[in-house]
């Protein structure tokens, strides 16, 4: 049955107990269920007590007899945002950071399998995402392709050293060079530089574009640095060679594989070089077999750069909540206690 609301009133209360709420030990209101009546109001912390049920209003938090006589409970105190997580390792931390970076990565690979053009990728799953610090360390790999392990940051190093001072934001390399990090050439690797506070924009596919029409990216400033890295690798389809698949079991040279890619920029300050890049797949860098497929090459390599910048929001958003020295103290943690778990 509904009730009439009545006019805000001091509600009964038959005691103050002690609740512990917040942290810390409060004293709350208990309210007797059977004396309150519609309109009236509760804020938090109390205690609200019937026969058959407890109800704990939370500091913060108030609770209101509706005039149906049910309880509804708000928050009236905007929640905390930040964490109160220091840069000094903590063991439970320590495994919340280490998940989270595992949780980026794994969610660039689903974007990365979603997006992707060739069934290779798509179906097949060979490929694999990872996070590095600023120096081309390994922070967390997602163990999608177990022989992409341990050579992606031989990648992230060559790019970091061939394009020291130049980097911009917004720019985007690929390379499958065997002698930089790359495995067999059809392992395709897109490195994107972290920026924070600026825009990283994913090209349109129509326009070749990032972000708003007409829109430039500001050049970083002197002595800029990206803080972090992102790297997806994924095994193309076909990428030139003597044979198709780009795997001929009786090659002897490296460029009877196909086209042999190193620290080419694929975006240039959000800007995607596309024609450029087919050029380069079919043999204007001199490749002497070149790509049979060039356009399924730019499919998959576009879906790599959308699995990139997903990781580039998910740790601009990991430093907005947890902010950027913890972040990166964590990353250092990360790395110090894997390193000690092989030692032992």
């Amino acid at each position: 049955a509904r009730h009439a609301l009545q006019a805000a009133r001091d509600v009964p209360r038959r005691e103050t107990v002690r609740m512990y709420a917040g942290g810390r030990w409060q004293e709350a209101a208990l309210v007797v269920r059977e004396y309150v009546r519609p309109g009236d109001a509760i804020a938090g912390p109390a205690i609200i007590a019937e026969k058959n049920a407890t109800t704990v209003v939370e500091p913060g938090w108030e609770a209101r007899i509706t005039e149906l006589d049910h309880i509804v409970l708000d928050r009236r105190t905007p929640r905390e945002v930040k964490y109160a997580a220091g840069t000094q390792v903590d063991p439970v931390l320590l495994e919340v950071f280490n998940n989270l970076f595992m949780n980026i990565a794994e969610q660039m690979g689903l974007q990365l399998q979603n997006t992707a053009y060739s069934v290779n990728i798509k179906e097949r799953l060979d490929f694999s995402c990872a996070l590095f610090d600023a120096d081309g360390n390994l922070i967390a790999n997602a163990p999608h392709m177990p022989v992409h392990l341990g050579s992606m940051g031989e990648s992230i190093k060559t790019v970091i050293q061939k394009n020291r001072g130049t980097m911009q934001p917004g720019d985007v390399y690929v390379l499958n060079d065997p002698y930089h990090g790359g495995t067999h050439l059809p392992d395709v690797t897109v490195i994107t530089p972290v920026y924070l506070g600026r825009p990283s924009p994913q090209p349109s596919p129509a326009s070749g574009r990032g972000g708003n029409a007409g829109d430039a990216l500001p050049p970083a400033g002197e002595g800029e640095r990206p803080l972090f890295y992102v790297g997806s690798r994924g095994h193309h389809a076909d990428i030139g060679g003597t044979t198709p698949g780009s795997m001929p079991p009786f090659s002897t040279r490296i460029e009877e594989e196909g086209v042999q890619i190193d620290n080419f920029k694929l975006v240039d300050r959000g800007t995607l070089r596309e024609q450029e890049m087919l050029d380069l797949l079919r043999g204007g860098g001199g490749a002497r077999y070149p790509s049979r497929n060039p356009e399924q090459n730019m499919g998959d390599l576009k879906a790599q750069i959308a699995a990139n910048e997903k990781g580039v929001q998910e740790l601009r958003r990991m430093v907005d909540q947890f902010g950027l020295d913890v972040v990166q103290a964590y990353m250092r943690h990360v790395q110090d206690n894997a390193e000690e778990s092989v030692r032992r």
